[in-house]
C-alpha cells in the first residue's frame, strides 16, 4: 500500500471512533432527555423536525421514524420555511431543531417563529450556548468529540450521534405509548416489513368464496364446489356448521371407484383437519402450511373462530406469496 494505511484499517478507525462517540452520548444523557420526552408527549400537534445540510438529512430520517412509530411528525426545510413553509407550523406543534454547531443561520427564522408563538423548541447541538441552544426550551447536547474523518470537517461522528439520539427519543416515546408491532404494521402495509406483519385475517377468503359442503353432500356436488371455488379443496361441515373434515386431491385419489360419485362427503373426507385462528401472523400460517409444525405440507388452511370449529375463512399459500411471504 506504499506506506499508506490500509483501507480496512481506516474503516475500522472510523467505526470505532463513532462507536466511542455513541458510548459518550449514552453516558452523557441527563435530565434534559426526560424534559424533552415530556415536551414531545404533551405536544398536541406534530413534531416539526428541521436542520440544514447533513443535519437536514438526519432530520428527515428522525421525522420519518417518529411518524412511523406513533408520533406525528414531518420535516420542514429551514430555507423553505423562510419562504412560506412556516405556515405549515402551528401553535399546537413542537419544533425539534438540529445543528451541530448551533449557529446555522438558516435556522434563525424557524427559531424566531417558535419563540414568537410560544411553540416548544428542542435543540440538538454540541453548543448549548449557541444561537440555537440559547433559545431552546431544552437542549440535548452532543458530546464535542470531533469527527471520525480525522480532519474534523466532515460530519461523521456528529451525524451518527444525532441519528442515534433521534432513535432514542422515538423508542422512548414508543415504550411510553405501548406502541406494538400491530400498530407498526398499520403504518407499514407495503414491502417486506408489511408482509411479515400481515395477519391471516388480512388475507383470508371469506363468505361465498369459501369452499364448503355438508357432510351428506354427494361427491358429484362436492366436486363441483371444489372446481367452482378454485382452491383444490372443500371443507365439510356438520348440521351445526362446524368443520369436521376436508377433502383434498389426495382424498379423491384414494377413493376413486366405479361408485365414487355416489359417495357422500363424509365417506371421503379427512377428519380433524388442521386449522388456524384469524389473528395470528400470516408468516406463522406459512410455516404451518410448509409442515414446520410437524404435520404434512398443505397448500391451504381453514380459519376458524377461536375456541370453535366454525369456519370463518380460508388462506391459501398463493395469498401469502403474493404479499411477499415465503
Amino acid at each position: 500500500m506504499n506506506g499508506k494505511t490500509p483501507f480496512i484499517d481506516t474503516a475500522r478507525d472510523v467505526i470505532r471512533a463513532e462507536a466511542d462517540a455513541l458510548t459518550a452520548l449514552a453516558d452523557g444523557l441527563d435530565g434534559n432527555f426526560r424534559v424533552a420526552i415530556d415536551l414531545l408527549l404533551n405536544a398536541k400537534g406534530r413534531v416539526i423536525v428541521t436542520g440544514i445540510g447533513k443535519s437536514g438529512h438526519i432530520a428527515r430520517k428522525i421525522a420519518a421514524t417518529f411518524a412511523s412509530t406513533g408520533t406525528p411528525a414531518h420535516f420542514v426545510h429551514p430555507a423553505e420555511a423562510s419562504h412560506g413553509d412556516l405556515g405549515m407550523v402551528t401553535r399546537a406543534d413542537l419544533v425539534l431543531a438540529i445543528s451541530n454547531s448551533g449557529e446555522a443561520p438558516e435556522l434563525a427564522n424557524m427559531i424566531a417563529f417558535s419563540r414568537r408563538f410560544d411553540i416548544p423548541l428542542i435543540g440538538i447541538t454540541k453548543a448549548p450556548n449557541s444561537a440555537l441552544g440559547s433559545q431552546c426550551d431544552v437542549v440535548l447536547r452532543l458530546p464535542d468529540l470531533g469527527e471520525a474523518c480525522g480532519t474534523g470537517v466532515v460530519p461523521t461522528s456528529s451525524t451518527t450521534m444525532t441519528l442515534a439520539l433521534g432513535d432514542a427519543l422515538a423508542v422512548a416515546l414508543m415504550k411510553h405509548r405501548s406502541f406494538t408491532a400491530e400498530h407498526f404494521r398499520d403504518f407499514h402495509p407495503g414491502g417486506k416489513l408489511g408482509a411479515v406483519l400481515t395477519k391471516v385475517t388480512d388475507l383470508m377468503h371469506i363468505g361465498d368464496a369459501l369452499p364448503l359442503v355438508n357432510a351428506d353432500t354427494v361427491m358429484q356436488e362436492a366436486l363441483i364446489e371444489i372446481s367452482k371455488k378454485g382452491f383444490g379443496v372443500v371443507g365439510v361441515t356438520d348440521a351445526n356448521d362446524a368443520l369436521i373434515g376436508i377433502i383434498t386431491d389426495g382424498d379423491l385419489r384414494r377413493h376413486m371407484s366405479n361408485r365414487f360419485l355416489d359417495l357422500k362427503a363424509r365417506d371421503v373426507m379427512t377428519t380433524s383437519p388442521r386449522t388456524i385462528v384469524p389473528d395470528i401472523l400470516a408468516q406463522e400460517a406459512v410455516g404451518i402450511m410448509n409442515g414446520q409444525d410437524g404435520g404434512r405440507s398443505v397448500t391451504c388452511l381453514f380459519v376458524t373462530q377461536p375456541g370453535t370449529t366454525k369456519p370463518l375463512g380460508l388462506i391459501h399459500i398463493h395469498d401469502c406469496l403474493r404479499v411477499g411471504l415465503d
